[in-house]
């Protein structure tokens, strides 16, 4: 991890900011943007959402079937699998 020198603490309500040069740095710009939240030990990580694939977590080709997020090979191993 590579330590960017800011600090940020958090509002009454438990929020903070992430500063603007950050948010562009990875792309952040829009209110539909998302971050996915992990804990590692004493450790907070906050990374840009990406949509990956259900089955296998590929992040390329994906489709939405019934509000699941599906690459392209998965839903074609899974036509075959009910191809008569």
């Amino acid at each position: 991890m590579k330590a960017t020198g800011i600090v940020r603490k958090f509002d009454e309500n438990g929020r903070f900011v992430i500063p603007m040069e950050l948010r562009k740095k990875l792309n952040l710009a829009s209110q539909d943007d998302a971050l996915e939240i992990f804990v590692e030990g004493d450790t907070i990580i906050l990374r840009k959402y990406e949509p990956s694939c259900v089955f296998c977590g590929n992040l390329t080709d994906i489709i939405t079937y019934k509000e699941k997020k599906i690459c392209k090979k998965c839903a074609e191993k899974i036509n075959i699998l009910f191809e008569d």
